[in-house]
Parts: structure tokens; sequence; C-alpha cells
């Protein structure tokens, strides 16, 4: 994490401190897996999903093509971005026949993992509080020539949605985001309204 953002979560937890908050230290051990795990687990989905996009009952269609494969071929193309089209390559590697147990499978069990770390965490706490990424926002299309260093700066929020929690980006200076108890949305939202 950059020392700007983590100054900026200081700050916010010094402010919430001075209005009554308890901090208490966590851990969440698998958090470094969630990129791995993310990225396998949601390609495989969307391939999965973005599979009747073929522009017969859902999504664009190409104008002109020759027959229903080209139809599919071109409909594909002109409808699925470099990102969307990567994620589905992906995707369907991963699920592929030989695949799937060294990569799906396991993702499934970090994300199980991390799952289970937050679990043990909001035993000792009602709301965690943390950056959304470890350096402040870059340029739109800065880092379009390295997918990988786009993924990397998802490592503070990705670990939240693996677990099946709910989340919440606040931009409000002083106020970082955080990930609330699943059975107590309440907490954030309460946390995350302005202070006057």
């Amino acid at each position: 994490m950059s020392a700007d953002v983590a100054k900026v979560i200081e700050d916010a937890i010094a402010e919430l401190k001075k209005q009554g908050a308890q901090v208490v230290d966590i851990s969440l051990p698998n958090t470094e897996l969630s990129i791995p795990a993310y990225y396998v687990i949601a390609p495989a989905e969307a391939s999965t999903n973005l599979s009747r996009y073929d522009g017969v009952r859902y999504g664009h269609r190409a104008a002109e093509y020759k027959d229903l494969v080209d139809m599919y071929e071109k409909t594909r193309a002109e409808g699925f971005g470099a990102e969307v089209k990567r994620r589905i390559l992906v995707g369907s590697y991963v699920l592929s026949h030989g695949y799937y147990d060294a990569y799906y499978l396991k993702a499934q069990k970090i994300r199980r993992l991390i799952a289970n770390d937050f679990k043990a965490a909001f035993e000792q706490c009602d709301v965690i509080l943390g950056p959304v990424a470890p350096t402040a926002a870059f340029d739109i299309g800065e880092k379009s020539g390295d997918p990988v260093q786009m993924y990397l700066s998802d490592i503070y929020t990705l670990s939240v949605n693996l677990a099946g929690l709910p989340g919440m980006s606040v931009l409000k200076p002083g106020l970082p985001p955080m990930a609330a108890r699943s059975v107590c949305r309440s907490s954030a939202i309460t946390l995350a309204k302005p202070r006057c």
C-alpha cells in the first residue's frame, strides 16, 4: 500500500476513534490469494454466463452475416470488448477437461478459506475498514496495456466479493471503504453517513 493511501486510512481510523468507535486488529491471512482465486472464478462464471449472448435470443446481433456460424462469430467479435474476450478465453480454459480440478476447484477452496477468515474477523468486530486500492487512482487507459497491473489493483476489494459479503466504497475524504458483516449491513451504512 502506498504511503498516501495508508495515511488516509490512518486518519480515518483516528477520526472514527474520536467519534467513539472501538478499533481492534484482525487478521485476514488469505487475502493475498484473492487475486488468483478471483481471476479463475470470475472468468469461469463469465464464460458460462456470456455463452447465452449469441445474438439470437440475447444481446447484440451483427447486422450482416452469411450464415448462423458467421452471425455468432461477428456478433461476439462486435459485441464483446478485449477484456470480456480475455475473460471468456481464460474461463473456458480453466473449466476445460483436465484443468477444472487444477484451477477452478482449487480456487473455490481458496474462496472458502477467505470466507472463513472474514467469519472469524467478524466475531471480533462489526465493520472492517480498508483501502479500495493500494495506490491512488491511475488515469483511464494508463494500465490498459498491462492487464496484470490492473488486476493487482483489486487486492483489497476482491476478498470481500469472494467471501460473499456486502461491500461499500465511500468516496469521501477521510473515510475509507468498508465491508460490513453480512447479517448487520446497517453498521456499514451508519458508518458511511456524513458526519456533521
